[in-house]
């Protein structure tokens, strides 16, 4: 009896009516946060001519985002477990567009510093929520890496269109435009997925501890906020004020999770060493990453003089790169193994960052497409494969925590990266020698000094820029070595940590 039944039930739950168009409603969420991301890259100069932000505001700027993202995904991906995945995505959806206002029309930098804070709270229930679906959605092992598969390629691919398509809003309009594109996709997202997505939530999962949730995001902010202050002024008094009590906040956070019977994160997903290995990869590729794809941007539009426009179709081979080997990862990993995929593709990011520390003010586009090509091709399968094993290390009850970190892995590798890397790049770049005349505002950013210069009489312009923009590349290279030292460090742990790891074929 009980053997003629089970398989009604398991094809039953593999394969569940809809979950491909269901799937197409989670990657427009992927999309939305992804062309976010990529377009701030492309605005700063924008932003730097506009708002006139100081160096340490313009990394705010970039990177408080993910510090509030980083500190609220876990606590965000418990609610969605608790309260409804379907509603919170669509919830944190409607905040995200409504938000994206408020960062078109900032007007001062405070402003848009506070407006990427609030971004970020919206950003953290959707990621977690997208990938916790999916893993409801699909039940079969091998159509899940194929979702998993989609939904990575889908956020390469927003990394493809943000570019472009901010490219061409800021040759047409202001900077805020950039941000109102969200609005569209927003729109579909809510109302396609009130109609396709299944709602799925945690039978039993007990309340959503409030005290938890402030030692997390207390404990995230304070530890980040202190390693950015340290890599940009050195160990001083106000990272040590920052990260003294957010390291506090995170240590009882792990001792509140212990005890509870109902935890906002079962800390014993820690105690498999793939899922421990997995989420430490994507920690340290992103922390790799992020910071010299934050400024490559600027080096491609104020160094090397290109349009917006043409400057996002730069990098678009980073995003074919990814998109392509994202489809075939999950496959790959079956037809070799786990940890040949995920550490073969950082090594290959690694070395192309390591090509990157040769480049100069006139470096021919041949080496850059190539290395952004590698570099996209290696993460795509490096994430893919590892946000599979991650998923499904855990019983479906659990995707949504899973998800969180994950994601908070990645946003926490972000804001690393982009205070860690970018402080080397702004610590390099403000030492630079200016001819007598030059304004101080032109040491804070390669964005400041282009727009000096404007100020300036040609004889003592022309030097200063070409001064600015050599310091710039000097410490771009610097950070790329940096990056790379990071990503070959990333795949010998990988290799380690993910041995006999294997993706389920049931």
């Amino acid at each position: 009896m009980t053997s003629a039944i089970r398989p009604r039930t398991t094809t039953e739950e593999t394969r569940r009516p809809g979950r491909w168009l269901a799937l197409s409603v989670l990657v427009l969420a992927v999309l939305l946060v992804a062309v976010d991301a990529t377009v701030l890259g492309l605005a700063t100069p924008y932003i730097s001519e506009d708002l006139a932000p100081t160096g340490s505001q313009l990394l705010w700027i970039g990177d408080v985002y993910s510090f509030v993202l980083a500190g609220l995904l876990v606590s965000m991906g418990s609610l969605g477990d608790r309260v409804g995945r379907k509603r919170i995505l669509l919830y944190g959806a409607v905040a995200f567009g409504m938000i994206s206002v408020l960062n078109a029309y900032a007007h001062t930098p405070e402003v848009m510093i506070a407006a990427r804070a609030l971004l970020g709270v919206a950003g953290a229930t959707l990621m977690p929520a997208t990938l916790a679906l999916i893993r409801n959605l699909f039940h079969d092992p091998r159509e899940r890496s194929l979702a998993i598969g989609i939904w990575g390629a889908t956020a390469s691919a927003g990394t493809a269109v943000g570019p472009i398509l901010g490219g061409l809003l800021l040759e047409h309009f202001w900077w805020g435009s950039v941000f109102l594109i969200n609005l569209p996709v927003m729109a579909v997202l809510v109302v396609v997925g009130i109609k396709l997505l299944p709602e799925s939530r945690t039978p039993e999962p007990g309340p959503w501890d409030l005290t938890s949730v402030a030692l997390s995001l207390a404990g995230m902010i304070g530890v980040v906020y202190a390693v950015k202050e340290t890599a940009s002024h050195g160990f001083a008094a106000p990272a040590l004020a920052a990260g003294l009590p957010g390291a506090t906040a995170l240590y009882l956070f792990v001792r509140r999770q212990l005890a509870l019977p109902k935890p906002l994160l079962d800390m014993r997903l820690f105690r498999g060493r793939g899922f421990s290995g997995a989420v430490l990869a994507d920690l340290l590729t992103v922390l790799g990453l992020s910071g010299l794809v934050f400024f490559l941007s600027q080096y491609l539009q104020l160094v090397q003089g290109r349009r917006p426009f043409e400057a996002g179709l730069a990098e678009l081979p980073a995003a074919v790169g990814a998109v392509a080997a994202g489809l075939i990862a999950g496959r790959t990993a079956r037809r070799f193994s786990v940890r040949s995929v995920v550490a073969g593709g950082l090594a290959a990011i690694g070395l192309a960052l390591a090509a990157l520390t040769v480049i100069g003010q006139s470096t021919g586009y041949p080496l850059l497409g190539t290395a952004l090509l590698v570099v996209g091709a290696g993460a795509g399968f490096s994430f893919t494969v590892t946000a599979d094993v991650i998923l499904s290390s855990v019983p479906k009850e659990q995707a949504g925590a899973a998800s969180a970190v994950s994601e908070t892995a990645y946003e926490l590798g972000a804001a690393l990266g982009i205070a860690v890397l970018g402080s080397i790049v702004t610590g390099v770049y403000r030492d630079f020698p200016a001819p007598p005349g030059t304004p101080a505002t032109a040491h804070e950013s390669l964005g400041s000094a282009v727009e000096a210069a404007t100020r300036m009489p040609a004889h003592t312009a022309e030097p200063m820029l070409e001064a600015a923009r050599e310091a710039f590349v000097d410490g771009l290279t610097l950070a790329a070595g940096a990056g790379a030292a990071v990503l070959l460090a990333a795949s010998a742990a990988a290799w380690s940590m993910l041995r006999g790891q294997k993706l389920d074929n049931a």
